[in-house]
């Protein structure tokens, strides 16, 4: 026993003279090429084993014979997984740069395009999650490009309808300075219709560009939807009288929410609003709310006669506005020509539906549309109360 413990201790001797020596050499290379360390770190294997096998050789005094058959074993061993180091090293280094030049390809218009060679666990690893990464990237671009669009329409839409009250609040205060005006009152009314018009337009932006910056600050409460329903049928009421078009909340739940009231409010208030001007007289806009296991689902339904089906994800962008004609009057921000309607247009610059969108999100719910028969249904979703 005591000569194993001996044999031992020469080999860890040895193979520790050897690794001692070798670790400059690895802490120097480990910012060098990958296949190079990994060569110095076989290399510095090898001599560990050839010192402790020496070491051993020794202290056991082997007549020179079985010392010369000893070394010529360990070289042959040696060399052998020298030569298959460095060849794993030059696999892991062309994987390495075969994934390096795919890496280039991460964000272009082509996509991500995976190396050809087969690679490791590790670099197979890395490209999933380079490919992954570019799909994002492609996937951001678009919706930049998107909001981009949108933007730009939205732009367009406010220099056209800031420009028409603008004009007319132009000409009519000059007929009154001229005292050309054969019925000032008439103007005077006028001219209140597009400030107010002007007021809520930038009223709108005010919200949406809240909305857009992340500072919408709600206060939740937990509030019946009856009570919410309720209060926007009371609001859209009047015009819905004016227009002609009836206007039911019989089948209203009263499921408790956790919300900020007024904001909700104004979200109904601008679908209701979207709903009556976008339906005929004689038409039915109805209000519903039904509960779910997790949430409330209000439901506006118009009978604008519907959306074209390629419009439908697009009606709540910023700016959207349909081109379709299907209604014989003008609806919300609509307008007439030769007879045909642009419906669903939105108010103002086509900010309500965004603005109905953003809200509805702050409160972690969702907004859609469908077309039902003779019109279209708006359902926003709501965290129940409990």
């Amino acid at each position: 026993m005591n000569d194993y413990v001996t044999m031992a201790c020469y080999a860890a001797l040895g193979a520790a003279s050897a690794g001692l020596l070798g670790w400059p050499a690895v802490v120097l290379l480990r910012r060098r090429s990958l296949a190079l360390s990994l060569f110095t770190v076989a290399l510095v294997t090898a001599a560990s084993l050839t010192a402790s096998t020496v070491a051993v050789a020794q202290a056991m005094l082997l007549d020179k014979h079985d010392y010369v058959v000893v070394t010529i074993i360990l070289g042959m061993g040696c060399v052998v997984s020298l030569i298959v180091a460095a060849f794993l090293s030059r696999q892991v280094v062309a994987g390495s740069r075969a994934l390096a030049r795919a890496a280039r390809t991460v964000g272009s218009d082509e996509g991500f395009t995976a190396p050809a060679a087969p690679l490791n666990s590790e670099l197979s690893a890395l490209s999933s999650e380079l490919q992954a990464t570019s799909a994002r990237l492609a996937e951001s671009r678009q919706r930049e490009r998107a909001l981009e669009h949108s933007r730009r329409e939205l732009i367009a839409w406010i220099s056209h309808d800031l420009r028409t009250p603008l004009a007319g609040l132009r000409a009519m205060a000059e007929a009154l300075e001229d005292g050309v005006a054969d019925d000032p009152g008439r103007y005077h009314a006028r001219m209140r219709i597009d400030v107010d018009r002007l007021t809520g337009m930038v009223d709108d932006l005010f919200e949406l560009s809240r909305i857009q910056a992340g500072a919408l600050t709600l206060s939740l409460s937990r509030v019946s939807v009856y009570d919410l329903v309720g209060d926007a049928i009371a609001g859209a009421y009047p015009l819905a009288q004016e227009r002609g078009v009836h206007l039911i909340g019989g089948h209203v739940a009263p499921a408790p929410v956790e919300v900020d009231s007024r904001e909700i409010t104004r979200v109904l208030g601008n679908l209701l609003i979207n709903a009556i001007r976008s339906t005929p007289a004689d038409g039915t806009v109805a209000v519903a709310a039904r509960r779910d296991e997790r949430e409330v689902v209000v439901s506006v339904t118009d009978g604008c006669g519907g959306i074209d089906e390629q419009d439908l994800a697009r009606v709540f962008e910023t700016g959207w506005r349909s081109g379709s004609a299907r209604t014989p009057r003008a609806p919300w921000g609509g307008t007439v020509q030769g007879g045909a309607v642009q419906h669903h247009g939105d108010t103002g610059a086509g900010l309500g539906l965004a603005i109905v969108r953003g809200i509805v999100e702050a409160h972690a719910g969702r907004a859609s549309v469908h077309n039902v028969m003779g019109g279209c249904c708006f359902e926003i979703a709501l965290p129940a109360g409990g």
